[in-house]
């Protein structure tokens, strides 16, 4: 079943017909341990008759949301760059849906999935300038900005779900390997806390050197509540935690020394970890001076950036100048049910709080479902006012249930 290049823009046709009956299922939440479990006991045949239903499920409860994207984000030559590739792996997809579990449809399926994950590499990248070629066009108005903001966390935090399916089983059960023999796929049934933590320093610090010719300095503090003088260690992506501790350590570094002067001695970034019955708690503490209200609530909207944007000629590394370092690194966070969030003194500096589950059976993945609900939020109008004045932190964190 092929679909020709004019049906993958909106997504019409028999594509359409696919995706109806596809995002009626929600998708299936896994947790860490389940991840765990199955990759060490699992088989290629199991994984691939799991997979190929249900990466069709998630594709199809976010492609059914993208449609609902204000016409004008849609007809951008970005955004519909990304649309026709959801449309083509779905397509892809679409072709094992009927087939069996033999060793040579599932060398096939692994083929597949390689040529979906490089076609996707870019995703973040490319929606980004769509949302440059909007604001560089009319503009956007408030309501359909807040929900391209509903949109786009539900967006990514479902491309991290669905990578997160695809390398498991390439790692376990295809060609790809693993980051060390103690890995089971992309997990880390130990991962040793302290050796990302500085892993992610150094490299910032790479970068800070380089540019402004000086860094500050870490001071680290470890607490293990649990085991007492052991190292902490917890089952984690360590990829995750890794993108979440760098883009933090950028942020704070930089922060630092534009306040203070690359002549000046740097105030040390404080980090502290501390793990405890069921949370690993990281909180990162810097003196850059930090930010008032007004632009602490900016800095999780995909809109805005504390940087220049960036160039368009492929000169400047990905993601700079997008703002989606924050907004991605809180979506990495509250994937398996764990948060990120910045408390920030304006004239002093930030503090960045990381929480995850230190539990595996609990750290269950977060997924968009399309639903009513979902609907609502992407297509409603303006709302009429509630209060005399925006009330500062809304939207920020979580609802707690």
């Amino acid at each position: 079943m092929r679909f020709s290049r004019k049906l993958l823009g909106p997504f019409v046709g028999s594509l359409a017909k696919k995706l109806d009956y596809y995002s009626q299922f929600q998708p299936s939440s896994l947790t860490i341990q389940q991840y765990l479990d199955f990759g060490r006991i699992g088989t290629a045949a199991n994984s691939y008759t799991f997979l190929k239903n249900e990466l069709l499920v998630r594709l199809a409860n976010i492609m059914q949301e993208f449609t609902l994207l204000p016409p004008k984000l849609l007809q951008m030559p970005s955004s519909k760059m990304v649309s026709n590739w959801y449309a083509e792996s779905f397509e892809d997809l679409l072709l094992f849906e009927a087939s069996d579990a033999s060793p040579e449809q599932v060398a096939r399926f692994n083929d597949q999935l390689t040529v979906v994950l490089k076609r996707h590499a870019h995703v973040v990248e490319t929606m980004a300038e769509g949302l440059i070629e909007l604001r560089e066009s009319d503009g956007v108005d408030i309501a359909s900005e807040k929900g391209i903001q509903y949109f786009l966390d539900r967006f990514y935090i479902n491309r991290i779900s669905i990578r997160m399916l695809q390398n498991q089983h390439l790692v376990v059960f295809g060609n790809v390997l693993p980051e060390s023999p103690r890995h089971v796929g992309c997990i880390d049934p130990a991962c040793d806390v302290e050796s990302v933590v500085y892993d992610a320093f150094e490299n910032a610090r790479f970068l800070c050197d380089r540019y402004y010719l000086t860094s500050p300095s870490m001071k680290l503090e470890m607490h293990n509540a649990v085991e007492k003088g052991k190292p902490i260690s917890i089952v984690a992506v360590p990829s995750h935690l890794y993108h979440m501790m760098f883009e933090l350590f950028k942020n704070a570094m930089r922060a630092t020394v534009e306040y203070h002067g690359v002549d000046d001695d740097l105030p040390d970034i404080k980090v502290y970890v501390v793990k405890g019955n069921e949370d690993l708690s990281i909180k990162i503490c810097d003196r850059g001076g930090g930010v008032s209200r007004t632009i602490l609530e900016r800095l999780y909207n995909y809109m805005y950036s504390t940087a220049p944007p960036p160039p368009r000629d492929g000169t400047q590394a990905p993601l700079a100048g997008y703002g989606y370092g924050l907004p991605l690194s809180r979506l990495y966070a509250r994937y398996f049910l764990g948060d990120l969030f910045l408390v920030s003194m304006e004239g002093h500096g930030t503090d960045a709080c990381i929480y995850l589950k230190a539990v595996p059976v609990e750290a269950s993945e977060v997924l968009p479902i399309y639903s009513t609900s979902s609907r609502r939020n992407l297509t409603m109008g303006p709302q009429v006012a509630d209060w005399s004045h925006h009330v500062p932190g809304q939207g920020n964190r979580p609802a707690q249930s």
